[in-house]
């Protein structure tokens, strides 16, 4: 499950929304209700803590990161029970992007953990992991690494489609800021590179399941399929600004058309395409629109926008399904919030809500139709299908409860949150406070383009554009002292046997077959019969021997591969982490 305690141990509830901004926008008059002084007080005094709290659980500064490398997001100082000291791809992502968006709208001491960040996705994306490595671009998928910018080889919910896409809109929000400030003298050699292997991963392979955000569900995923649109349409537009060019991007149309297939009539079914069981409806669904929200968009629905019909309804729905859930809703009536949980079988929406005013206002008028008709009787019972302008009476009320709505669910984090600002893993975690209160205050992130998205295509197909993929520049002040050597074998082999690479070096067991590194199968298939594993912190510099050979069934018959001794130097200089394929001699 997706668990980044960086907020404190979230992880099953809001932790996505994460998408603060870029612009600042009009700022409207809110009701006395969405104007109290004890919320804006609270909001006013919680607002430095949770970001300290985000800065708190980053390597190289973070008090609560010891031992994380720079840049590294950790999802929390746990390391046991639970244990969640590692880093995500997609929860770092969206993290550095409410970080990157802060930075924009005035906070400048925030750059030096921005391009932190940014040294550190390029080298994680060269790491070799137990979902592929960057050969292929199949290591993109990977969902979680050590803190050392290792890989996690332990079992997990693999791969996950969605930290590329989300990695390339933070990616670009920060390189657009660059050049327009002209400081983007290294956005095309160092972070244009990054973004392209990211873009090259959606476009290859955005049409495989994977699991989704909570890492529990494989099959397709509307939050994976809407970020990941949005990443390519974004990406498209960047290359041109740079003079790029990204065939992946191409693909954007297919993504779109698919998108639509998450649409239940009443609801998104935020999984389809998997063997859960579950009812479809997720917060999932909502946190998709809050991370593809335009501002400069209208209520559309092919992209699910916060004010679309759609994505009101479906609002609804979901909030709904936790009303009679759980006793800490008892007796909250339809229009306020409630405790809301990924799911109708779980347990915590502002954001959606705030997103979606700020759609109204800008329009200057509100649509309500036979889809959206019973989301705006919660707020008014009386109301009826029609477009009511900005001068109606009707707007003016509805609008207002709308944001008497959202704030409410801000006054449900005041009301549990202890005196010390902390956030309990039942509420909304750090980074997304922020987002949700930027949005209340009218703070926007940039537009991505959503405008400029023509209607989806009349017959969906499930293409690919296979992309090539290069490691990007690495800065580094000193060679490194220890690289992580992944090995890569391929060598078919009948179930119950292993394969090993010994060698004259300790890591490798000194020739010693009971000592040597064991090599995993997760990749292993009839077409490619790989096995891999990695040696960390060898020497750079260090030359040795080697050779692979492989256990029986009964794990004691050893049986190496033909040929010489191989030989091996660790490479020195900045990477950490590189890979040695070779093919089984016979």
């Amino acid at each position: 499950m997706l668990y980044f305690a960086l907020f404190v141990g979230l992880g099953s509830i809001i932790t996505y929304w994460t998408q603060i901004s870029l612009a600042v926008g009009p700022t409207w008059h809110h009701s006395a209700k969405g104007s109290s002084s004890d919320l804006d007080n609270f909001i006013t005094s919680e607002r430095p803590i949770a970001l300290q709290r985000v800065l708190d659980n980053i390597g190289g500064i973070g008090a609560k990161a010891v031992g994380a490398d720079p840049g590294i997001v950790i999802a929390s100082p746990s390391k046991l029970n639970p244990d969640y000291f590692y880093t995500w791809t997609r929860d770092s992502a969206l993290t550095v992007k409410m970080l990157i968006d802060t930075f924009i709208a005035g906070d400048a001491s925030l750059r030096p953990q921005i391009e932190e960040y940014v040294a550190a996705q390029a080298i994680l994306q060269t790491v070799a992991n137990p979902s592929g490595d960057l050969t292929d671009g199949s290591g993109l998928g990977e969902p979680k690494f050590e803190v050392n910018s290792t890989a996690f080889t332990g079992p997990w919910g693999r791969p996950q489609h969605d930290g590329p896409a989300l990695r390339v809109t933070a990616l670009i929000a920060y390189s657009r800021w660059l050049l327009a400030n002209g400081a983007g003298s290294n956005v095309s050699s160092k972070i244009w590179p990054i973004i392209l292997n990211d873009l090259n991963y959606v476009g290859q392979y955005w049409n495989q399941t994977s699991f989704d955000l909570w890492e529990e569900i494989k099959g397709s995923s509307f939050f994976t399929t809407a970020v990941q649109h949005r990443a390519l349409v974004e990406g498209q537009t960047f290359a041109k600004q740079i003079g790029k060019s990204c065939e992946a991007c191409k693909q954007a149309p297919q993504l779109l058309c698919f998108l639509q297939s998450f649409w239940h009539g009443q609801y998104v079914t935020s999984n389809i395409n998997d063997q859960s069981g579950r009812n479809g409806k997720d917060a999932n669904s909502i946190l998709g629109s809050i991370h593809t929200f335009d501002p400069d968009a209208a209520c559309d629905d092919f992209t699910f926008q916060p004010c679309s019909s759609r994505a009101l309804a479906n609002h609804k729905a979901v909030i709904d399904s936790f009303r009679s859930a759980y006793n800490i809703n008892s007796g909250i009536p339809e229009g306020l919030a409630v405790a809301v949980g990924r799911y109708a079988e779980d347990v915590y929406f502002a954001e959606q809500l705030y997103d979606a005013l700020y759609q109204i206002r800008r329009a200057g008028f509100l649509v309500v139709d036979s889809t959206t008709l019973a989301f705006f009787r919660d707020l008014d019972p009386y109301i009826a299908t029609g477009t009511y302008s900005a001068s109606s009476n009707v707007y003016y009320n509805i609008t207002s409860a709308i944001q008497n709505y959202a704030d409410s669910y801000v006054s449900v984090v005041r009301r549990y949150i202890p005196p010390d600002g902390s956030l309990s893993e039942q509420l909304s975690p750090y980074a997304s406070f922020l987002t949700a209160v930027a949005r209340r205050s009218s703070i926007v992130p940039a537009s991505w383009g959503a405008s400029t998205v023509s209607t989806p295509p009349a017959t969906c197909s499930a293409t690919s554009a296979p992309g090539s993929y290069t490691p990007a520049p690495v800065d580094c002040t000193s060679n490194v002292s220890t690289v992580a050597v992944t090995f890569n074998v391929r060598e078919p082999t009948i179930y119950g046997e292993t394969v090993f690479v010994s060698g004259d070096i300790s890591t490798l067991g000194n020739w010693n077959t009971g000592k040597g590194l064991e090599l995993h199968a997760y990749r292993y298939t009839s077409s490619d019969p790989l096995w891999s594993g990695t040696a960390g912190s060898l020497p750079a510099g260090e030359a040795f021997n080697y050779k692979y050979y492989k256990t029986g069934t009964d794990r004691v018959t050893v049986t190496y591969e033909g040929g010489k001794n191989r030989k091996y130097v660790v490479p020195e200089g900045c990477s950490r982490n590189v890979v040695q394929s070779d093919t089984w001699q016979q």
